[in-house]
C-alpha cells in the first residue's frame, strides 16, 4: 500500500470486505490477545443484552491504546473504526506504518473540528458493508474515571444513518501493567441498544447514564 496516495478520509463499502475482517482477527487473536491476554491482563466481558443481527454505532468510553481490540473482542463483529486524523500523519516511516495498519484494521480519519463531506459518505459505507461503527464519544483517552467533555457527534450519524447505539463500558485499564502474569482485570460490559428514533438529549442522557452504571465512573452532567 502506498500510504502517500490514500484518501484516509474516504472509504468505500468495498473497502470493508472479508480481507478488513481477516486482518482484524489476526490482529486480535494472533498478535494482541497472546500477549495482552495471556501475560498482563484478564478481560470479562459482560453483555447485557443479546444484539440483533443488523449494524449499530459501538460507542464505548476511551480509556487506552488497547481499546480498539478490546472492544473488537468484546463485540465479536465487523468493526470500522472513526479515528482521529492524527494517526493518519505520514511524516516518517513510524507514522506510515501505524497509518497503514490502523488503515487495513477498518479505520478512516476523521477531522474533529470539521466533519467533512467524505467522512459523512464513509460512514454510509460502512453501513452499506453491514459493518458495525465504532466510535469513541470522548474523543481522545480518558482516565479520570469521569463522563465530562464528550462529543454528542456520534448521535448525528446514529440520526442520519437511523442506526441504534450500543454504549460499551471500559474499566480496569486506566493504568497499564507490564508485571508478567500478574493478570490485571479488565472489565468491557455491554449496554443496552439506545433508539435512534429518541430525542438527542434522550440519546446522549442514556449514553451518560449507560457507561457511569457499567464502568461505576462519575457522571458530570448528571450534576447540571
Amino acid at each position: 500500500m502506498n500510504v502517500k496516495k490514500v484518501n484516509f478520509f474516504q472509504k468505500k463499502a468495498k473497502d470493508f470486505n472479508i480481507l478488513t475482517r481477516l486482518y482484524q482477527l489476526y490482529a486480535l487473536y494472533v498478535l494482541f490477545l497472546p500477549v495482552f491476554g495471556t501475560l498482563f491482563y484478564n478481560f470479562k466481558i459482560q453483555k447485557n443484552s443479546p444484539l440483533e443481527k443488523k449494524p449499530y454505532i459501538i460507542a464505548p468510553n476511551h480509556i487506552s491504546y488497547l481499546d480498539v481490540f478490546i472492544v473488537n473482542y468484546a463485540v465479536g463483529r465487523p468493526l470500522a473504526y472513526m479515528a482521529k486524523q492524527e494517526l493518519f500523519k505520514i511524516d516518517n516511516w513510524k507514522q506510515r506504518y501505524v497509518a497503514k495498519n490502523i488503515y487495513r484494521l477498518g479505520a478512516f480519519a476523521l477531522n474533529r473540528e470539521k466533519v467533512g463531506l467524505s467522512t459523512i459518505k464513509t460512514v454510509k459505507e460502512v453501513f452499506k458493508a453491514k459493518y458495525n461503527l465504532c466510535i469513541f464519544p470522548q474523543g481522545g483517552i480518558r482516565k479520570n474515571k469521569t463522563i465530562e467533555n464528550t462529543n454528542e457527534g456520534f448521535i448525528y450519524f446514529a440520526k442520519t444513518n437511523k442506526i441504534d447505539i450500543v454504549p460499551v463500558g471500559l474499566s480496569g485499564l486506566e493504568t497499564y501493567n507490564w508485571k508478567l502474569f500478574n493478570k490485571q482485570k479488565v472489565d468491557v460490559k455491554i449496554g443496552k441498544p439506545i433508539s435512534w428514533c429518541l430525542d438527542e438529549k434522550e440519546i446522549f442522557k442514556q449514553w451518560c447514564e449507560q457507561i457511569c452504571e457499567l464502568t461505576g465512573y462519575e457522571n458530570k452532567y448528571a450534576q447540571k
